[in-house]
């Protein structure tokens, strides 16, 4: 189902069941209000996108759950005013936003708030991703009040993307810059470590990323968590279980 060049738009209570490709897409559209969907689709579905936002602002998505092969809810280029609150998620690849830069594209996204949300068994947990290449920015990113259940990636910010699968993958100038990004009160386990990931372009680089009250563990027992941080400028790190250090390469 897509929706284009709408604006004030409501939908509440709909339910998607097994589609083929993303459930709901949000396509040039102002002023969208998304409430108590139910979205539905197997974990190893592929391209099923529970909810996928584009060139779009001042979108909603308010309680609802999802649970599909891919991104609960993606968020792509020329998007920003994205509120997310009382999410569920889970199966699939968590809250991204990207991927951005494709093929040396421009993309934008900014002003996205994430809040009060559950992430369970998901490849992801909240994800920001980029393709080295591409140029745009992604700033005054918030992610607030997060639980996290056994996801692979809990914390990830990957701007060296690449899918090998489809293209061949090269280090590539300039990138997608990332900025203001905020992490605040997330907890919960991981399957995989590290369970933090900052992994930023050499150069550029990511600057200004908060973490703030975070307690990551890993959901093996007896194995430790820990995280990895490349190319992080003016970052505060505050309460962050595991410890983060971060290199410049």
């Amino acid at each position: 189902m897509t929706f284009f060049r709408m604006e004030n738009l409501q939908v509440s209570g709909l339910t998607s069941v097994d589609s083929p490709r993303a459930h709901i897409r949000i396509q040039n559209c102002t002023s969208v209000k998304l409430t108590a969907l139910q979205i539905e689709a197997p974990d190893e579905s592929p391209n099923t996108d529970g909810i996928a936002i584009a060139a779009s602002s001042y979108v909603q998505i308010l309680d609802s759950t999802i649970g599909t092969g891919d991104d609960c809810i993606s968020i792509k280029g020329g998007t920003s005013f994205i509120d997310i609150a009382g999410v569920k998620c889970g199966p699939g690849h968590g809250i991204s936003i990207g991927s951005l830069g494709y093929e040396g594209a421009y993309d934008t996204v900014e002003e996205v708030n994430v809040r009060n949300c559950v992430i369970k068994s998901a490849q992801n947990g909240v994800r920001i991703k980029t393709w080295e290449g591409g140029s745009g920015y992604v700033r005054g990113i918030h992610f607030e009040d997060i639980i996290i259940s056994k996801a692979k990636n809990p914390i990830i910010i990957d701007q060296n993307y690449c899918d090998n699968q489809k293209r061949s993958c090269k280090v590539a100038s300039p990138v997608v810059k990332v900025s203001d990004v905020t992490y605040r009160n997330v907890r919960g386990t991981s399957w995989n470590q590290p369970s933090i990931t900052l992994m930023c372009a050499r150069g550029t680089g990511c600057t200004n990323i908060v973490l703030d009250h975070i307690n990551l563990n890993s959901a093996e027992p007896g194995e430790k968590s820990y995280a990895e941080c490349k190319n992080v400028v003016n970052a505060t790190f505050t309460s962050v279980d595991p410890p983060v250090s971060c290199q410049t390469s």
